[in-house]
């Protein structure tokens, strides 16, 4: 084999209250193709073109050269093109996606030599968002959890019904700013509060439940404290509700606020558009679906 494409699609992590332990694969989706060449490249196109790497250093390369050295084998010469239509920078995992594509990509190429789970677990190496890459790896909601060296995770089946509308705002909420806000301990009422919306959420999300998705995907552990960087976050989350929203939360660490709706999201897209205006935030409304499948090869040529 010459060359393989594989499609990895976006993630939303935490879901609310799932703080670094739930992640949601969302259709938005980054392209990554790997062929062998004479010589080392790489080509971007879209999102980053200006700003990533096209050395070695680039994080795509760097996964690629980590499955290699796994597997005992040389990296040869790669051309690498990327096509990226994820936000980066905004809490839609595209650090993870870039990381779950190229294993993947240099998994197929080298005869699937690795599991999921050893995919997995390269991804939490490489890049840390273990929640993240899990859903972008296999789609669908995961709940995963890293316990000493051990890695947990299970896939939760997400209702086909169930729709996104994500707002993408404008300004970039880089991971390491938004945790620096976070306070090292909690109260035992916040932690009983996300503690049990976690176990409501999979509920709501496995049984089909999605009344119950308004108060299971409430948080106290990391939003309020987060809002601090993005003082009208709570304004779009209840501008969202209003409008039918089935429930509302800053995907990942953010600046992405996504909200879940059923079969009809125009009046909620619609609605945080109209807030978002209003306060004075810009950026740009998607209305899209979770994908039920995660990083997977679409092509290949001898």
């Amino acid at each position: 084999m010459k060359a393989v494409r594989v499609q990895v699609p976006a993630s939303t992590a935490n879901l609310g209250p799932g703080f670094d332990c739930m992640g949601m694969a969302v259709k938005l989706f980054n392209y990554i193709t790997l062929e062998r060449d004479d010589h080392f490249e790489i080509e971007i196109r879209g999102e980053g073109c200006t700003e990533l790497p096209r050395s070695e250093c680039n994080l795509v390369y760097r996964s690629v050269r980590l499955l290699y050295e796994t597997v005992g084998r040389e990296v040869p010469p790669l051309r690498i093109r990327l096509e990226n239509y994820i936000p980066l920078a905004r809490g839609l995992g595209s650090s993870a996606a870039a990381t779950v594509g190229a294993l993947v990509a240099a998994n197929e190429l080298n005869g699937r030599l690795l599991s999921p789970l050893q995919l997995i677990k390269l991804a939490n190496q490489l890049e840390g968002h273990v929640d993240n890459a899990a859903a972008s790896l296999l789609g669908g909601a995961v709940l995963s959890l890293v316990e000493g060296d051990q890695l947990v995770f299970t896939a939760i089946k997400v209702p086909a019904s169930l729709r996104a509308v994500v707002f993408v705002p404008g300004f970039q909420m880089p991971t390491k700013e938004a945790r620096a806000v976070l306070p090292e301990q909690v109260s035992r009422a916040d932690a009983v509060h996300n503690a049990a919306r976690v176990g409501l959420l999979v509920v709501a999300l496995m049984g089909g439940r999605l009344e119950l998705l308004r108060t299971a995907t409430q948080d106290r552990l990391h939003q309020p404290y987060r809002q601090k960087l993005f003082p009208e976050m709570s304004a779009l989350f209840e501008a969202a509700r209003e409008a039918g929203a089935l429930g509302a939360f800053l995907s990942g660490a953010g600046s992405t606020i996504l909200a879940l709706t059923g079969e009809d999201p125009e009046p909620v897209a619609k609605a945080v558009d109209a807030a978002a205006t209003r306060l004075g935030v810009s950026g740009q409304t998607i209305i899209t679906g979770i994908s039920q499948y995660g990083a997977r090869v679409i092509s290949t040529r001898e």
